[in-house]
């Protein structure tokens, strides 16, 4: 595996492994839209590494995915990057959070959609 499908791979397992299918897909979604943004570096790696911009980048724990469902994970990341110019699910997200949580910045930027327990915004 590269190091950009591992990238994807693990936010997409630390952000939304117990969400259903389209919920993985819209935070792959979110990190694909930011590579493409000028505002956020232009790689999945450092989209993915920028500081405090997801929460398992920062928490202190190893990264090291142990549980069954991160093989079909990587599975999922390889494919989504073998065709990036192809939308997921159409979102033009940059940003999500889970809903029992409330960062201020939610305030200041337009809602999309919620998704199982994540809340998209443009």
């Amino acid at each position: 595996m590269t190091a950009t499908v591992t990238c994807l791979a693990l936010a997409i397992y630390y952000e939304a492994r117990s969400e259903p299918h389209e919920g993985q897909l819209a935070v792959a979604e979110v990190i694909l839209n930011r590579v493409d943004s000028p505002h956020y570096p232009d790689n999945v790696c450092d989209v993915v590494w920028q500081p405090y911009q997801f929460s398992f980048t920062h928490d202190g724990a190893p990264e090291s995915p142990q549980e069954p469902v991160w093989e079909p994970i990587r599975g999922l990341a390889a494919e989504i990057l073998q065709s990036p110019s192809e939308r997921l699910l159409g979102l033009e997200a940059t940003h999500y959070h889970a809903d029992y949580v409330k960062p201020a910045w939610s305030k200041k930027i337009r809602r999309i959609t919620k998704i199982d327990t994540h809340i998209f915004y443009e």
